[in-house]
């Protein structure tokens, strides 16, 4: 469900007159900034939660649903009809391409897996459930794991620390740090729990568009990047590695992204709002 860290306090324009002076201030220090249209107004917003209770919505309905036996087909099958019954959109259908409605990636698969009648879901797998959604053309993001069966000690310490490190990056994100404060957080806590994070993929802006800047990567150096700003909307969704952090993409298919060394991988992933004195966490 969604939760308040702290309590919003935006003007309709989407930010007040302190923040726009902060801007200005470290504008002037040479700051990286985002740019104006990332910072989201009080109409858009209200936009954005929309589409983020739907998507919320679909992953309770998928979590009351999804068991072992059923293939990744059913869970697309349901992600659709879901979402649709909502007068929604399911974002990533025909997206660049991508032809199901949702990402369903198991095992050493670290993302972007398409679903499949002839893959089915057996006692011990890890997977990872993507959905986003389209709501009156305000676009929302999340993915959480689930645990199929009897699943080993190692793949549910793997899908713990991971939420964990999701978590921490959440802590990380507040107004006025860096992003690389976020991924510094991420990084810190799966390489003490001898876990690597995944270079090549990373959180993204979201809410006017399915991606938009800025990227937002899961690991880094504190104090570098660009600053977080009152009004930005992006994802957090670290791609956790039990083994090495190299990944090879499916030449078959183009989509699906595999760890190169076989290992398992595991994600969560929520789109937060930063706010003046905090921010709000719209998927989960």
């Amino acid at each position: 469900m969604k939760k308040f860290i702290h309590q919003p306090r935006f003007t309709p324009k989407g930010y007040s007159d302190e923040v726009e002076n902060k801007i200005q201030r470290y504008r002037k220090e040479g700051a990286r900034l985002p740019q104006r249209h990332l910072l989201r107004t009080e109409e858009q917003l209200e936009g954005i939660r929309q589409s983020a209770r739907i998507n919320t919505a679909l992953l309770d309905y998928i979590a009351q649903n999804i068991h072992e036996g059923m293939t990744t087909a059913e869970i697309d099958h349901l992600v659709y009809a879901f979402t649709t019954d909502h007068d929604a959109i399911p974002a990533p259908f025909l997206y660049e391409g991508f032809p199901k409605s949702v990402c369903t990636s198991i095992n050493d698969i670290v993302c972007h897996g398409i679903p499949s009648p002839n893959v089915r879901l057996q006692s011990g797998d890890i997977v990872n459930v993507d959905v986003s959604t389209i709501y009156k053309g305000y676009f929302s993001d999340a993915s959480r794991m689930f645990l199929i069966g009897e699943v080993s000690p190692e793949r549910r310490r793997l899908v713990e620390v991971t939420r964990e490190c999701r978590d921490i990056g959440i802590k990380a994100a507040q107004p006025w740090a860096r992003l690389g404060d976020v991924g510094a957080a991420i990084q810190e806590h799966a390489e003490k729990n001898g876990y690597s994070v995944v270079r090549d993929l990373c959180g993204h802006g979201c809410g006017i568009k399915f991606h938009e800047e800025p990227d937002v990567e899961h690991f880094g150096k504190k104090g570098t990047g660009m600053l977080i700003v009152p009004g930005m909307t992006f994802t957090i969704e670290p791609m956790i590695n039990a083994g090495r952090y190299d990944v090879c993409i499916d030449e078959e298919d183009g989509w699906t992204v595999f760890t190169d060394d076989g290992s398992d991988s595991a994600q969560w992933e929520s789109m937060i709002l930063i706010t003046e004195t905090g921010n709000e966490v719209l998927t989960e």
